[in-house]
This record gives C-alpha cells, sequence and structure tokens, in this order.
C-alpha cells in the first residue's frame, strides 16, 4: 500500500515575486508552513519584513529581496541574493501581475506597456534568470527536481470585457508556459501555470462591493468570489515532488466561471 500523500516541502528552496500582498503573501505562507524556505521577492521591502516576521513567528523561514521584475538588472541581483541567502532555488512561483480597466480604444502605448512589463516580458524574464541556474544546476545533480509555476489567470483562456490587455498579456503566459515546459522537461524542470478566476484579496475587495462588482458575482455558476486559500492544494501540489509527471498542464481554478 502507498503511503499517503503529504506536502512535505522540507529541503526546499521557494521563490515568490510579488509576495508583498494577495495571492503572493499566500503562496509565501504556504509554502513556508509546509516547510519551505521562502525568499519573499517584490518592490515594496517593508511588506515583506512584515510577512518574513509573521512566518518566522509561526515558526517558518523566509528571506526578503528586492526586485523589480521590470528591470532585468534587479531580476539578476534578486535571484542571485535569494540563493546566496537561501539555497539554491527548487520552486519558483512566478506570481507578479498587475492590470488596468479600459476599453482598448482607450489603451495608450503607456497602457500596454505597464501591463506588459509586467505580466509577460517579467515574468519570462524572471523564469529564465531561474532557470539557468536550474539546468547549470541539473548538469551536476540530474535528479534533483525543480518547479516553476507562472500565475497566469483564467483571463488568459477567456477574454473579458474591459480588461482586454491584461487578457492578452496572461494568454502569453499561458503559451509561455508551454514553450518553456517543452525546453526545459530534460533538465527536470517542471513547468505549469494555475489560471485562477475572480479571488478576492485585499487589493480588490471594495471592487466586488460595488455595483459593477455586485453585478459580475451574479453572474458566476455558484454567484461566489473564491478565497485565496482555495488555491493552496493546487499551489502545494504543483510545488511538491508528487508533481513528477505534470508538466505544460494549465490548470484554472476559477469555481466553472470559464465555462459560462
Amino acid at each position: 500500500m502507498s503511503e499517503p500523500m503529504r506536502f512535505d516541502l522540507k529541503d526546499k528552496t521557494a521563490l515568490v515575486t510579488g509576495a508583498s500582498s494577495g495571492l503572493g503573501a499566500r503562496f509565501a505562507r504556504m509554502l513556508a508552513a509546509n516547510g519551505a524556505t521562502v525568499v519573499l521577492a517584490s518592490r515594496r521591502l517593508e511588506r515583506l519584513k512584515e510577512l518574513r516576521a509573521e512566518i518566522e513567528g509561526e515558526g517558518g523561514q523566509a528571506h526578503v529581496v528586492a526586485m523589480d521584475v521590470t528591470d532585468a538588472a534587479s531580476i539578476a541581483a534578486g535571484v542571485d541574493q535569494a540563493e546566496s541567502e537561501a539555497g539554491a532555488i527548487d520552486i519558483l512561483v512566478n506570481n507578479s501581475g498587475v492590470s488596468t480597466t479600459q476599453r482598448l480604444v482607450d489603451v495608450t502605448p503607456e497602457d500596454f506597456d505597464f501591463v506588459f512589463d509586467t505580466n509577460t516580458r517579467g515574468a519570462f524574464f524572471v523564469a529564465q534568470a531561474v532557470a539557468r541556474k536550474m539546468i547549470a544546476r541539473a548538469r551536476t545533480e540530474p535528479d534533483r527536481a525543480a518547479r516553476i509555476i507562472n500565475v497566469a489567470s483564467m483571463a488568459g483562456l477567456k477574454v473579458l470585457a474591459q480588461i482586454g490587455t491584461y487578457s492578452m498579456s496572461k494568454a502569453a503566459v499561458v503559451h509561455m508556459t508551454r514553450a518553456m515546459a517543452l525546453e526545459w522537461a530534460r533538465f527536470n524542470i517542471n513547468v505549469n501555470a494555475i489560471c485562477p478566476g475572480y479571488i478576492s484579496t485585499e487589493l480588490n475587495e471594495h471592487h466586488w462591493e460595488s455595483e459593477a462588482g455586485r453585478k459580475l458575482i451574479s453572474m458566476m455558476p455558484r454567484r461566489r468570489l473564491g478565497l485565496p486559500e482555495d488555491l493552496d492544494g493546487l499551489m502545494l501540489l504543483l510545488a511538491s515532488d508528487h508533481s513528477r509527471f505534470i508538466n505544460g498542464a494549465i490548470i484554472t481554478a476559477d469555481d466553472g466561471f470559464g465555462l459560462t
């Protein structure tokens, strides 16, 4: 009889971008609670330090690095610092993201670059920087598993009004995930994407109280929002060794909204 499944991430190091709030902070808490040493990355260092203190107070291990994913030099420095302080990165949660709400005819070049520089270009170069180190390590430790989890969006699979630019940027992340999975599989790197639906966080809770927000909720199959903890099981599965046969997967967690 096989052993029951446990998400034991002890001796794993996980880098989480966009960790200062929202889903990124939740992902970091869950990875740390399951034994991983987490490296918290973002531009907002004070928020990261608060989260580090919280994780350490719960008995976990956490480090803080400054990282602006729109700046290649900042990415390189942040990844180097992460490995210097916490050890080789086994898990990347590629989570940084931004959005705008506007009609496509109103999108300016600055708006477009704002979204794509973080969601697509930033995600790509963070993954590239981490993968380069994972690939170099695979040459001497071929059995050491590595995991990259790109946080895309249900909007990358289903175009939504008023956030077309965001939808396009996340659709690119979906295809990027498949390309990375194909190229890096032989180095024992599994690359998968999570596509969350509408999740209530401290960053958007005011929207759900508005008329437009309530109308959107009424259109959902079960007329409810997700919570950050609704992604815990999926995140932990993809981060763990239990996902060894899952590669290039695009997994929605949207309560069925994409079916409407």
